[in-house]
């Protein structure tokens, strides 16, 4: 018998990602998303932090579902900007997922800021809930460069303006394994199967 772990996500990359990642390290956990289920207002991401959104997602999904649920919030952090925009990464333009507008007041931002001082990282939360209140969450990391304007046509969002650490090329000019292999999220959902194995596959 199959245990059912929903990702609270619309995002059909974010359902392929985590459900290749389970697929052999989990047996027997069928990953379902937001529109495999009967669909619930979902809450506005008011926190702070990215463990905070992550977890305000994961612990939504839980109460409206009964369902162990596994939820992600990540952004970018700029360095020059003080970790900004951070969890307003998808609305810093002020409409939430412009990523043309997002994009162009960040490079605006960042004009007067001298190459060998553009150094961001992407961040991802990856939070864990059961229905029995237990709570998980791993954030992870990629770090990189904000260039001055964009390359590929690959990813989304701030991707175009992101040369990670030891690459010559943009996130968006990375193949979607390879991207998926090396990002922040990649990393984060990762580390979160061996804990998904641990409390989930055990039961």
């Amino acid at each position: 018998m199959s245990t059912r772990l929903l990702l609270a996500t619309r995002n059909a990359g974010k359902l392929a990602e985590l459900r290749r990642l389970l697929h052999s390290a989990v047996p027997g956990v069928e990953v379902v998303g937001l529109a495999d289920v009967e669909e619930y207002p979902e809450a506005p991401e008011t926190g702070a932090t990215f463990t905070e959104n992550a977890l305000l997602k994961a612990r939504e999904a839980v109460r409206h579902t009964g369902l162990a649920a596994v939820a992600d919030d990540s952004g970018l952090t700029v360095d020059a900007l003080n970790g900004m925009p951070g969890v307003l990464s998808a609305r810093w333009a002020g409409r939430h997922g412009d990523d043309a507008a997002n994009t162009a007041l960040l490079l605006a931002q960042l004009t007067d800021v001298p190459d060998g001082r553009r150094g961001a990282a992407f961040v991802c939360a990856a939070a864990l809930v059961l229905p029995d209140g237990t709570e998980r969450v791993l954030e992870r990391e990629w770090r990189g460069t904000v260039i001055r304007e964009g390359r590929g046509t690959g990813g989304f969002g701030y991707d175009p303006v992101f040369v990670p650490d030891g690459l010559e090329v943009t996130s968006a000019q990375l193949s979607p394994g390879e991207k998926d292999a090396r990002s922040h999220r990649g990393q984060a959902f990762a580390a979160l199967v061996p804990v998904i194995a641990e409390v989930v596959g055990a039961r």
